[in-house]
C-alpha cells in the first residue's frame, strides 16, 4: 500500500479548513499511509494557525500562485501518489479507500471526480454541476480539475508538474500533459464536496470571467486540442462573429435575416445542452442551465476583449 501526499494549497481559508482538515482525519484508510501537507499562501486571517493545530506539514510561502503551491507541496511530498484538494473541500469518508482501485493500475496516471455541490446548494451550484458531472460513474476523460485529482508523482515530474506561468486552467493543462503517460479516469465514486462554488449569478460570472483568463495561454502551452477549440472559439463567435453578422443583417438583408442572426446568438447555448441530454436534470434545472450557459459565453468573451 503506497503513501499518499495530500496537498491542500490554501489563503485566508480560516472558515473552510478546519472542515477539511476535520474530513480527511475521519478518513476510513490507515493513518500512517498518508500524510496532509498545507500550503499557505501568506494568509492574513488564522488559516497558518488552524493548519499548524493538525497533525500536518504546513509550508508558507506568499509569493507563488496556486501553481506554485501545489508544487511545493509536491517537493516536499513523501508519497508515491498525490492527491490535491483545495481547502474549502470536504472529502467524503472512503474517499482514499475507493481511489485505491487506481494505485497499481499503471495504465492510469491521473485519477478523480468533478467535486460536487454542498447540501445546501443554491440553483446556481445545482444548474451547473450538470454540465461539470460525468455521463457515466467511471470513464476516460481529457482533464480532472485539481481540486479532486489524484496524480503519481512520478508522472506527475515527468510531466513538468502545473505550469507556474499560468494563473487559471493549470489543471487542464497539466492533464493534457499527463494524458501522455497514461489515461485520466473520473470516478465518481470519489467524492468531494465543493464548499465555495459559486452560488449566485454574479459570483459565477466574475470566476467565469477569472477563469477565462488562462485558456487561450494554457492551449499555447501543452499544445492545441480539438475537444477545446470549442471554448477557445466562443469569444471570436459572440465577440466577432455575431456583431458583423447582425450588423450587415440590419444594414443591408432583410428581416428574415436579422430573425436569423438571433437565432445564431441561441445556438451555441442549444448546442452544449443537447450534450447533457443524457444527464439527470428536471425542467426547470435545465431552463436554468440555459440561462447559465449564456452567462458563461458572456464571460468568456469579456474576459477575451477586457
Amino acid at each position: 500500500m503506497p503513501l499518499i501526499s495530500i496537498i491542500i494549497p490554501a489563503f485566508n481559508e480560516e472558515k473552510c479548513l478546519p472542515l477539511c482538515l476535520d474530513s480527511i482525519f475521519k478518513l476510513n484508510y490507515p493513518r500512517d499511509k498518508f500524510e496532509v501537507i498545507v500550503v499557505d499562501n501568506g494568509s492574513t486571517d488564522r488559516t497558518f494557525e488552524i493548519a499548524a493545530s493538525f497533525d500536518v506539514i504546513v509550508l508558507q510561502d506568499s509569493a507563488k500562485n496556486v501553481s506554485g503551491l501545489r508544487n511545493l507541496g509536491s517537493k516536499q511530498a513523501s508519497g508515491d501518489i498525490l492527491a490535491f484538494v483545495d481547502a474549502d473541500c470536504v472529502v467524503a469518508q472512503d474517499w482514499l479507500s475507493k481511489a485505491e482501485k487506481y494505485f497499481d493500475d499503471s495504465s492510469v496516471a491521473a485519477w478523480g471526480s468533478p467535486p460536487e455541490p454542498p447540501e445546501d446548494s443554491t440553483w446556481v451550484q445545482r444548474a451547473w454541476f450538470v454540465v461539470r458531472q460525468k455521463h457515466r460513474d467511471a470513464e476516460f476523460v481529457d482533464w480532472l480539475e485539481s481540486m479532486n485529482l489524484f496524480v503519481r508523482k512520478d508522472l506527475f515530474a515527468k510531466a513538468g508538474g502545473f505550469d507556474e506561468s499560468l494563473i487559471t486552467c493549470e489543471d487542464v493543462d497539466l492533464c493534457y500533459r499527463l494524458g501522455k503517460y497514461g489515461n485520466i479516469v473520473s470516478d465518481s465514486s470519489l467524492k468531494v464536496i465543493h464548499l465555495g462554488e459559486a452560488a449566485t449569478v454574479k459570483e459565477f460570472f466574475k470566476k467565469e470571467v477569472w477563469r477565462g483568463a488562462g485558456n487561450f495561454r494554457g492551449a499555447l502551452r501543452h499544445g492545441l486540442s480539438l475537444k477545446e477549440l470549442p471554448s477557445l472559439a466562443i469569444p471570436l463567435y459572440f465577440g466577432i462573429f455575431i456583431p458583423i453578422t447582425f450588423a450587415w443583417a440590419i444594414s443591408y438583408a432583410g428581416g428574415y435575416i436579422v430573425a436569423l442572426s438571433l437565432v445564431l446568438i441561441f445556438a451555441p447555448g442549444i448546442g452544449a445542452m443537447i450534450k447533457t441530454r443524457n444527464k439527470q436534470a428536471s425542467a426547470l434545472t435545465r431552463f436554468q442551465l440555459l440561462f447559465l450557459i449564456h452567462i458563461y459565453f458572456l464571460a468568456r468573451t469579456f474576459t477575451f476583449f477586457a
